[in-house]
């Protein structure tokens, strides 16, 4: 079998000189906890194939938009097809080839700095795993041609600021596709977020877990399993931080009295409502407005 490690027709690649990085990236302040080290982009590779027994230095992102492929990592191999994303991290033992007969077009990133092992891990923990399906998005794809770009027109500090600013955008919006394209991931995704915009409709008013759960047409109690699953709060919880989120407007921007803010939010009792700004805020709502406007 042909194996080819690069040299494919319209190939992008750019390897940023390794005293650059320690110069320019790893010791300026903004930069350093995330920036590329390489970045490149194969079309059509056929015959693609890398291998190596010990890794490399830097985490690698791997981003397939046509084709497919497989990504062995140790002794585990995932096949990869169009949309999926994977990160194979640093010092990890991994090959990976192009299919003979749909050979992939990818994306590529390495990537490093003092914080990129924790984004790794969390990457993982997110998507269980290595491996990430991303729909589809243009955006995601002019951002990294953004990157690319910017890289590729030199190594001045604002060019490598910039576009390693722009990177930390690029693996949010891999790590957190849900996010990045709203209602495209899952359909427990599509029900947080139709939760969350019912949530912001009647923030003027005492909604009841059933009402929530109903919105989304979900059973009360698996309703509350997935939001905790995917926002960390209950429903309850949540909501009322928008109603917070929105006393805090209140305060800032209008001379309203304490307890016509907390009736605007559906809540009769004033001190029912200073207590749970309190226990969200960490101090009182006079004391919010008080510190607010002396800054």
């Amino acid at each position: 079998m042909i194996k080819k490690g690069e040299g494919f027709h319209g190939q992008q690649a750019i390897v940023i000189p390794r005293n650059i990085l320690q110069n320019k990236c790893a010791g300026e302040p903004v930069s350093a906890p995330l920036y590329i080290t390489d970045i490149g982009y194969y079309p059509k590779a056929k015959f693609h194939y890398r291998k190596r027994v010990r890794g490399v230095d830097q985490h690698i992102l791997i981003y397939c938009v046509e084709g497919s492929g497989n990504i062995m990592l140790k002794k585990e191999t995932y096949p990869i097809g169009a949309g999926d994303c994977f990160i194979i991290p640093r010092r990890w033992a991994h090959a990976y080839s192009a299919d003979e007969q749909d050979p992939w077009t990818i994306y590529w990133i390495h990537f490093t700095g003092h914080t990129a092992d924790a984004i790794v891990e969390m990457a993982q923990q997110q998507c269980n795993g290595h491996k990430i399906f991303l729909p589809h998005s243009t955006e995601r794809q002019v951002l990294f041609n953004n990157i690319y770009q910017q890289l590729n027109r030199g190594y001045r500090t604002e060019n490598l600021v910039y576009a390693n600013m722009n990177f930390w955008s690029f693996m949010a919006s891999c790590i957190y596709p849900g996010t990045y394209t709203p209602g495209k991931l899952k359909p427990e995704h599509d029900a947080i977020d139709m939760a969350i915009d019912y949530m912001n409709q009647h923030v003027r008013y005492m909604l009841t877990l059933q009402q929530m759960a109903q919105s989304v047409n979900l059973s009360p109690s698996h309703f509350s399993y997935l939001f905790k699953t995917n926002t960390g709060f209950t429903p309850i919880e949540y909501f009322n931080h928008l109603k917070v989120q929105q006393a805090c407007q209140y305060l800032i921007f209008t001379h309203l009295r304490i307890k016509e803010i907390a009736a605007l939010l559906g809540i009769e009792d004033p001190y029912y409502f200073s207590r749970m700004f309190t226990k969200v805020m960490g101090m009182s709502p006079n004391q919010y407005r008080e510190k607010k406007t002396a800054s």
